[in-house]
């Protein structure tokens, strides 16, 4: 549904998985799909259980993050983009460990950031007034949503459209 709508706008997107989701033969199979309609896939960790920053093991960003990767693997960009879970979308130093921070630095990753957080995971019916909000009052919004909650996702046409007659563009570059 989610890669329907977004065709239908002319939107491509950058969707971040969650490794252990990616292992389901069938979101694989989405995935292929997404980046041969010309969306980006990045990589959201393995579990998306704690954020990196509260993991004292040193072993963590391999298993969340390089395990990740590996199974990404063709389907990635020449980038390697990674979001770190925020744990509700907040930011700060809960995101990443010194740990992380070393291992994304010496794989080359770019770590993309969110300024546009409309909690559409527990707001699935209002999220996308949120949405408008929060684009109308930033400069460059980086929205983050979340294609695995139906509920919300049922109103994504609304929130495209809605944003485009109001005269938001869609870009996939990072600021």
């Amino acid at each position: 549904h989610v890669l329907d709508v977004l065709a239908h706008h002319g939107v491509r997107a950058s969707f971040f998985v969650i490794g252990e989701k990616l292992s389901a033969p069938v979101v694989r199979l989405l995935a292929e799909r997404a980046k041969a309609e010309g969306h980006r896939i990045g990589n959201h960790t393995w579990s998306h259980l704690t954020p990196l920053g509260e993991i004292a093991d040193a072993d963590a960003p391999e298993r969340e993050i390089g395990r990740t990767q590996a199974l990404i693997g063709d389907l990635a960009s020449a980038e390697r983009w990674f979001r770190p879970f925020g744990g509700g979308g907040k930011l700060g130093p809960h995101l990443l460990s010194p740990a992380a921070v070393r291992f994304l630095t010496e794989g080359a990753y770019s770590c993309v950031l969110w300024n546009a957080i409309p909690g559409d995971w527990k707001d699935p019916e209002g999220w996308v007034d949120t949405a408008l909000e929060q684009c109308a009052a930033l400069p460059h919004a980086l929205v983050v949503l979340h294609d695995h909650v139906p509920e919300a996702m049922r109103r994504l046409d609304r929130f495209l459209g809605r944003a485009l007659d109001a005269g938001h563009t869609f870009a996939q570059d990072f600021p």
